[in-house]
């Protein structure tokens, strides 16, 4: 994610918090329901789904002196129907309530993460029950236009897992600094399949033996202890690893103090299916126990076929 996506994404959230109405919306798939999870641990009255007509009536509920309901969020979204196209005109009114300062904040994702999702969730879009995912994601893209147009804050999740989402909300609502925890992503890929544009620090690795000439270890990945195993044979594997965790738990405290949010380091090898695979493993064992730190690992290209 690049940085102007996470400084999006926190000032969505600290606007969030800070509001007494929220209006959650977006893209199916977007993660809105672990967005609006996260607002109800922060002790908002949740409601999913709520008919627009009802807004204002949930939101004169909040202002009014001695109600339960101090706070709320609402998710307005394509399950509306027809009622959607009545949701702009009912917004600007909300707008225009004294005291009440409504904040309208809108998840979106690439459409190649959207598709994604609901192919390992195995769920149907809601617009597209009997069709592809993909048309029903470009028909809500169509429906929802106008109200991405009027978002006070829009959130791009395309790099985000659903953990992430809710740490902008509850993180920055704890009153932690951006900074206070750095995740820092080691992120296997293959030149051949391009470099990856978010690498804040990238090395390159196929310097290292090819497990994809020794014919009994090419269709297995740098997962695989066979294939580690062979890697490791190499004097310069642990001289590279050696070198690479003294430069990076030097770096990644001073990243900490600065008050970066995210790092990524980049592990290149031809394919991107064992020697970076391998090596990425290797350095998010190294860099365990850093205070303030957290290292997870994902390898873009494990998958492709060589």
């Amino acid at each position: 994610m690049t940085r102007e996506k996470r400084h999006a994404a926190r000032r969505a959230a600290r606007t969030a918090v800070a509001s007494r109405f929220v209006v959650l919306t977006g893209a199916s798939g977007s993660g809105k329901s672990q967005a609006m999870r996260a607002l109800e641990d922060l002790g908002y009255f949740c409601v999913d789904n709520l008919p627009v007509m009802l807004l204002p009536t949930l939101a004169e509920l909040t202002l009014r002196a001695g109600s339960e309901i101090a706070r709320a969020a609402v998710m307005v979204d394509v399950r509306e129907g027809r009622m959607l196209e009545e949701f702009p005109g009912i917004f600007e009114k909300l707008k225009a309530t004294r005291g009440l300062e409504p904040v309208l904040i809108f998840l979106d994702a690439a459409e190649e993460t959207l598709v994604r999702r609901f192919s390992e969730t195995r769920r149907p879009h809601p617009l597209a029950p009997d069709r592809s995912a993909l048309e029903g994601i470009r028909e809500e893209r169509r429906a929802i236009a106008r109200i991405k147009r009027m978002a006070d804050h829009i959130i791009d999740t395309s790099e985000m897992t659903v953990h992430e989402l809710r740490q902008v909300f509850t993180g920055v609502a704890s009153g932690r600094a951006p900074g206070a925890q750095l995740v820092v992503t080691i992120l296997s890929f293959g030149f051949k399949h391009g470099i990856p544009v978010d690498s804040d620090l990238l090395f390159d690795v196929r310097f290292l033996p090819n497990p994809h000439f020794v014919p009994e270890l090419r269709p297995h990945t740098g997962r695989d202890p066979d294939v580690v195993e062979y890697i490791d044979r190499a004097d310069a594997t642990h001289e590279f690893l050696e070198h690479t965790l003294n430069l990076l738990r030097f770096l990644v405290p001073q990243y900490v103090h600065e008050g970066k949010s995210y790092l990524t380091v980049g592990i290149g090898c031809t394919g991107g299916r064992h020697r970076s695979v391998a090596i990425a493993e290797s350095l998010k064992k190294g860099l365990g126990g850093i205070q303030g730190v957290r290292v997870r690992v994902r390898h873009r290209d494990i998958a492709n076929e060589q």
